[in-house]
């Protein structure tokens, strides 16, 4: 129903990290074909570090858009969210505004977002009710319940990359106790 039935801080400003993987996921289910050929460039290759969740995509690999989501919302990998970024707006900038008009049409009004993939930049936060509000739209959509609610995923070999990559997903009340 969308009401409260109990509030900490709920309007506090704080940095989302990955949650914020949730609000791209969804602008990229609503304006992508599963599909869709994502080619990765400089933008997503940049940020497969050592101190980042990846995936380890390579310059001008391909992946399915479908296959980016399963990347993002069980391995949290960084780098497929910004690629994602890019493929669906031009750019991670275009993107965050893409993010803040979303936010805003579900009423989020302690939010803001600069990139794709929650790394931190004091100019990217949100609050507890603000994350409810885009956590609920997300989970009205089906795709969306499908990708976050599966326990695994196989990427097969790629263009570039001759091995399957095994996704799973940390998600404690999904795995079995």
């Amino acid at each position: 129903t969308g009401t409260v039935l109990y509030d900490k801080k709920m309007h506090q400003h704080m940095y989302p990290a990955s949650t914020t993987k949730v609000l791209s996921a969804l602008i990229a289910i609503e304006n992508c074909d599963l599909s869709e050929e994502v080619v990765f460039t400089e933008t997503g290759t940049a940020e497969v570090t050592p101190d980042s969740a990846n995936i380890g995509m390579q310059m001008g690999e391909v992946l399915t858009m479908e296959q980016c989501l399963y990347a993002m919302l069980l391995a949290s990998a960084n780098e497929v969210s910004s690629q994602v970024a890019e493929h669906v707006a031009g750019s991670v900038e275009k993107f965050a505004e893409m993010m803040n008009q979303k936010a805003a049409e579900l009423g989020c009004t302690d939010s803001h977002f600069a990139n794709a993939n929650g790394w931190h930049d004091d100019d990217h936060y949100t609050s507890a009710y603000d994350m409810a509000l885009i956590l609920r739209a997300a989970i009205k959509n089906e795709t969306f319940c499908k990708i976050s609610g599966s326990t695994s995923y196989e990427i097969p070999p790629t263009n570039m990359n001759g091995e399957a990559r095994q996704l799973g997903n940390h998600h404690a009340m999904l795995m079995p106790g």
